[in-house]
């Protein structure tokens, strides 16, 4: 069985695209998306509407939140603005899509149990990076697998009795890589491969510099930090 696994896709079309067509030549059971599929880039609607067609479950990330209520208090200054201009440029199908996402997705796939949150299982806001990972969060999710997003880092850890896997970040890859990010996950031989997909970055980096979006969030793009 193979599922693929993408998260913080944070409105980048171009990347987004380019991972489903890697996708569609990898020929995955499904497709899991562990949230932030808005914020920092300049097609929020059309990722919300090509998550919705190809994602069987998804989860509620930070940015959705934000660009939702308009909280942006705990944010930083790029992040803030670009929640503003998304919740100003969603439409109503966007935000009715976004809008009934969980916090929490549980699974059984292939006698495996699966949990997905965006950050950690008690917050969509809390990071959760390779170092901080412990068999206590297999415990609180009551999973053998667990899923994370949210640090645009990917990792795959072992643990004696599970998996933990974090993706990476299909639109704003922060660990010095600016190719796509996403996994392949086999849940029955608990086993994962992180992928990484070249995009048309200077376009991406374009759609968001004819934007009110903070010139930043281009820039970073083509450093993948």
């Amino acid at each position: 069985m193979k599922i693929a696994v993408v998260s913080d896709i944070h409105s980048n079309l171009q990347a987004l695209e380019a991972v489903l067509a890697d996708i569609r030549k990898a020929d995955v059971d499904q497709v899991l998306c562990a949230g932030d599929i808005v914020g920092y880039g300049a097609n929020p609607n059309e990722c919300c509407r090509l998550v919705s067609k190809v994602a069987e479950h998804a989860v509620f990330g930070n940015h959705e939140l934000a660009a939702l209520t308009g909280d942006t208090i705990w944010m930083n200054k790029h992040a803030a603005e670009a929640a503003i201009w998304t919740r100003e440029t969603l439409d109503q199908v966007s935000r009715d899509y976004l809008s009934q996402l969980e916090l929490a997705v549980q699974l059984d796939l292939s006698g495996r149990r699966v949990a997905m949150y965006h950050g950690s299982v008690d917050s969509a806001i809390e990071y959760v990076y390779e170092d901080e990972l412990s068999l206590d969060l297999f415990e609180r999710a009551e999973a053998d697998v667990l899923i994370l997003g949210h640090t645009h880092v990917p990792y795959v850890v072992r643990f004696e009795h599970g998996l933990a896997v974090n993706p990476g970040s299909v639109g704003q890859p922060r660990d010095l890589d600016p190719r796509a990010s996403y996994a392949i996950l086999d849940p029955p031989r608990l086993t994962c491969d992180i992928r990484r997909v070249d995009y048309n970055v200077e376009e991406a980096v374009a759609s968001i510099r004819a934007t009110r979006l903070p010139a930043f969030l281009a820039e970073r793009l083509l450093m993948g930090r």
